[in-house]
């Protein structure tokens, strides 16, 4: 992948050169430092001729424009500027990206055109805007497109009249860039290059930002019964992989919490437990990671399959929120558990019929073998819980294309089990544009997952599917607080939008880092 190269914060009164994006107002109003340039004539004769008016997120654009030493200068339309929301401010960002294309050095002078005081955060997010639209997977492409959209990255410079306040804001937003990349990044690959194992060795990479890594091995999984998620991959010859992830952000409360113990302070008792008490459980996001879902024995049709290399997206957004959690040193403890398997029809594959027994104990009959992440989710989730006794869980999947077909690819579908949890995760969507929407659960959806011969069937049949298919992750989860969210249309072939042009969108990682850092960081 490539993304911006450089981002840069500078105060006003430097030379303007290359090509320079200025913010427009409705009526084309400026704001002081873009009137400064003497540009309100020329841009006003374009405008007229273009019939541009400044309305949000299109652009002005005018080559070797006269009067002024540029290559070129964009107008960016903001419309009413008073009306502009937190989230404009990053769809901004990417629009002027967009405009400006991949591969070029831009300044922008960013500044409110009505002449009102525009935030550091303002600033940072339309930073990560920019960042965020520069993204493209070319790393298999030989032949750049003539068009420049294929050249390697470029710089952004950042007029700014508090560029120290705007560069600290930005130092998280770059790990929410980084973490966003990473996780379109794995879902871009194609499925002869990334595997399981090879999944678990970039997780595995997380451990240069502080992040603890362990990977169990299908002796492992076997060792701890897992039948359900062993069921899933015993028909691909590539082994499969649980990776655990573990940010530990409240450090210095569990190292006193250890010298409390240490010395005897905490008698009756694990010190470290009584001394950080719950506060220091763990949050926990679950990842399905089906490196390549060619449906197994219940095989899919062969139009569109080479989609199915998408099927990690879950496992890929939980990956990259465990970046964006170490490298902005999130003041919480984490946990991000991702199943990594392949789902084949080998000789060896499971078969409609067959009954697995999951980790939990609970029985599982095969109906459809391509009902295959909620298999992985339910050993995932049981192991989670059983082990870290965490806060909440939330899993991701790409599970079902039900939710397709009830959402489209504009929101995730949202299945919990806690009112408080929901709530966060809808208004952290609202936040960061990765919109869901609360589908429901209940004893009577339930019951369409009884099975006659085991304790659970993995499909509940054609209709109501995404609710089955949470229904049935349900029954492996006990007291703690769960969220689902089925990604499968927000995650591929997913909306061009201001700030992706990618087909994968890395949906989940702004998502759940904005939950928490608005519900659970210290």
């Amino acid at each position: 992948m490539t993304t911006l190269a450089n981002v840069a914060f500078h105060k006003p009164g430097r030379k303007p050169a290359g090509t320079l994006i200025v913010l427009a107002g409705e009526n084309l109003q400026l704001g002081p430092q873009s009137s400064a340039l003497g540009i309100e004539a020329l841009i006003g004769r374009a405008a007229q001729a273009a019939s541009f008016k400044g309305k949000p997120m299109l652009t002005l654009d005018l080559y070797a424009p006269a009067g002024i030493d540029l290559d070129r200068l964009l107008v960016l339309g903001c419309g009413k500027v008073g009306e502009l929301k937190e989230l404009d401010w990053l769809r901004l960002g990417g629009a002027a990206m967009g405009a400006a294309g991949r591969g070029k050095s831009l300044s922008v002078l960013l500044e409110r055109p009505d002449g009102e005081e525009l935030s550091a955060e303002a600033a940072a997010d339309f930073a990560l805007g920019a960042m965020l639209r520069s993204y493209a997977f070319d790393k298999y492409k030989k032949d750049k497109p003539e068009d420049g959209s294929g050249n390697g990255p470029g710089d952004l410079t950042v007029v700014f009249a508090e560029p120290k306040e705007a560069e600290s804001a930005f130092a998280e937003r770059r790990a929410v860039a980084e973490g966003v990349a990473l996780a379109r990044d794995i879902v871009n690959e194609p499925p002869n290059v990334l595997g399981p194992v090879e999944f678990a060795a970039r997780a595995e990479a997380l451990t240069g930002l502080g992040v603890e890594v362990e990977i169990l091995t299908e002796a492992d999984m076997r060792k701890a019964g897992m039948g359900a998620l062993l069921g899933v991959a015993q028909g691909s010859a590539r082994p499969p992989r649980l990776v655990v992830m573990r940010w530990n952000g409240t450090g210095a409360r569990r190292e006193k919490a250890k010298a409390a113990n240490k010395s005897g302070k905490n008698r009756g008792g694990t010190g470290a437990d009584k001394a950080t008490g719950a506060a220091d459980r763990p949050v926990a996001f679950v990842g399905k990671g089906v490196v390549f879902d060619t449906g197994g024995i219940s095989i899919k049709p062969s139009a569109g399959m080479e989609d199915m290399k998408g099927d990690l997206a879950g496992a890929a957004a939980v990956t990259g929120l465990m970046h964006v959690l170490a490298a902005r040193k999130a003041k919480v403890n984490a946990v991000g558990i991702i199943g990594l398997v392949e789902n084949m029809p080998d000789g060896a594959a499971q078969r409609p019929g067959d009954i697995v027994t999951a980790m939990s104990g609970k029985t599982i009959e095969i109906i459809n073998t391509d009902a295959e992440g909620r298999l992985v989710l339910a050993d995932a989730v049981h192991y989670t819980e059983e082990r870290f006794k965490p806060k909440i869980i939330v899993d991701l999947a790409t599970l079902t294309g039900a939710i397709v077909v009830s959402l489209g690819h504009l929101i995730a579908g949202l299945f919990a089990t806690d009112d408080d949890l929901a709530a966060g995760l809808v208004a952290a969507g609202e936040a960061t544009g990765e919109r869901v929407w609360r589908m429901p659960l209940g004893p009577d959806y339930d019951k369409l997952i009884d099975s006659k011969f085991a304790d659970v069937k993995n499909t509940g049949g054609r209709n109501a599917g995404a609710i089955t298919g949470a229904q049935f992750i349900k029954r492996f989860v006990k007291d703690t607080p769960w969220a689902h969210l089925d990604i499968a249309g927000a995650a591929l072939d997913s909306p061009q939008t201001e700030i992706n042009r990618s087909w994968s969108s890395g949906f989940g990682v702004r998502l759940l880092d904005r939950l928490v850092r608005d519900r659970y960081e210290d």
